[in-house]
């Protein structure tokens, strides 16, 4: 049970439009009384131990996720130590970037991609990272910066107004939202942990019908797919280009070469995951007609991940006019007889396999080609077959799907509360000083594995794809 908490007895205007009034006994001052910006040049570490801000968690970088970009030279970065606090000071107007605060833990170097702050005797380490990251998770940094892309320097948080509360009531906020940050992420892994036994379960489902069909007594033979196994008799078993039509995107291009060249948005890797398709504020590149028909998607086209985690599918459903694809993506549109939706589940089966990381290059970014996808040898049932196969995948996951749907709300629903109730602790609307938190060990010890194995994914993906599309 989370406790119902009580606003302050006292209160007084505090002079920023953005904060309201706070508690009367809380200190008044400028940034600069509360944080120091730290600079410590690098003397000689390397990159086994350069941190990197995801997410809200500092993380060392491995080798392999900085993609191939290691620097000759490690001398401009700087040093931090456990306490220190970091702030991503770059791409203020890029809105995934949020939770750009984070606290050093473990000694390590960072890019002048960061600035890092150290408190002052006003201030606990922990708290002064709790109040940054709440003035994060409020937006205030939006109104900061400076240039194009919007950089924070340190200089913007100096003469900013702060209200700060003793240390004994600093250490009772900490304690408090600590408690409270580990029931939330117990009950978000709870409920992760769900969503994947559910896809577990669609995944099991989902292979046994396109690999063995629905009849339990089928005779079969072998496929001669090493990754298939037997197949039920009257199967064939072939190569996708037999069945089906492959394109790759257009290269992007960034401005217009020709004279009827027009702005098209278009789809890249990271619009695509499984079963679903992002065709919202796509991004625009240039194309001519010609292009625009070559490359063009409709209904029903399935769009495979080229790039990232290559064979990643969905089908295209409702989809306005004039949009393209860049050469990240496939498009795939069937021939002979045969079903898109069909080849989706196919594709989710081969990818619980192994295969695709087999036969995909990885070691700077994974590419699944065209000659690849082409060669990809899968089972082939008869049409009618497919699509009584696809009508049952699809029945057998409609109250599946409805519950991933509401365990999926339920996380966004804990994860809104966790910001609302962190913004209010720390500005002083919610008073935590009276509140019995549980002795150690009453309460779950569990990590932060929501933003760490999720919102992280998320951010690599992105890192990866991009690279790889631009």
């Amino acid at each position: 049970m989370m406790e119902a908490l009580k606003p302050y007895a006292e209160y007084k205007e505090s002079g920023v439009s953005w904060l309201g009034n706070v508690p009367e006994h809380w200190i008044k001052g400028p940034g600069f009384a509360a944080f120091r910006e730290k600079q410590v040049k690098n003397t000689g570490m390397r990159e086994k131990t350069v941190l990197s801000l995801s997410y809200g968690k500092i993380i060392v970088k491995p080798l392999e996720k900085l993609h191939g970009l290691v620097p000759e030279s490690f001398e401009t970065y700087q040093i931090v130590e456990p306490g220190d606090i970091i702030i991503r000071s770059t791409d203020l107007q890029n809105d995934w970037k949020s939770l750009r605060v984070g606290l050093v833990r473990d000694q390590g170097i960072i890019t002048s991609a960061y600035i890092c702050f150290k408190t002052t005797d006003m201030l606990i380490p922990e708290y002064g990272y709790l109040l940054l990251h709440a003035l994060d998770l409020m937006k205030i940094f939006y109104g900061l910066g400076s240039g194009l892309r919007q950089n924070l320097s340190f200089i913007d948080f100096k003469r900013m107004l702060i209200f700060v509360p003793p240390i004994p009531e600093q250490s009772a906020i900490i304690q408090y939202l600590g408690t409270q940050d580990r029931r939330i992420n117990h009950l978000i892994h709870t409920k992760r942990r769900l969503i994947e036994l559910l896809n577990e379960q669609k995944q099991a489902i989902i292979h046994q019908a396109v690999t063995r069909g629905l009849d339990p007594n089928v005779k079969l033979k072998p496929s001669g797919i090493e990754w298939l196994g037997d197949v039920p008799e009257h199967w064939d078993s072939n190569a996708v280009k037999r069945n089906y039509m492959i394109q790759l995107g257009k290269m992007l291009q960034n401005q217009s070469n020709e004279p009827n060249d027009v702005e098209v948005p278009y789809l890249k890797a990271q619009h695509i995951q499984w079963f679903s398709v992002r065709t919202t504020n796509a991004p625009k590149m240039w194309a001519n007609p010609r292009e625009i028909e070559q490359f063009g998607i409709r209904r029903g086209d399935l769009l495979v991940c080229e790039g990232g985690e290559g064979g990643r599918c969905c089908l295209v459903g409702d989809v306005e006019p004039g949009h393209i694809i860049q050469n990240a993506l496939h498009r795939v549109r069937p021939m002979n007889h045969s079903r898109n939706e069909y080849l989706q589940y196919v594709m989710s089966a081969v990818s619980t396999t192994g295969w695709f990381e087999a036969i995909n290059n990885k070691a700077t970014i994974a590419h699944f080609t065209k000659e690849k996808f082409g060669s990809l040898r899968i089972p082939f049932p008869p049409r009618p077959e497919q699509a009584v196969i696809v009508e049952y995948l699809d029945n057998s996951f409609a109250e599946i799907d409805i519950i991933i749907d509401r365990a999926h709300r339920e996380i966004a629903l804990l994860r809104e509360y966790r910001i609302r109730l962190i913004s209010d602790v720390v500005t002083g609307k919610l008073d935590v000083r009276s509140v019995e938190l549980p002795a150690l060990g009453e309460t779950e010890t569990l990590e932060d594995k929501d933003i760490d194995e999720d919102t992280e994914a998320e951010d690599l993906t992105d890192t990866e794809e991009d690279a790889n599309d631009d």
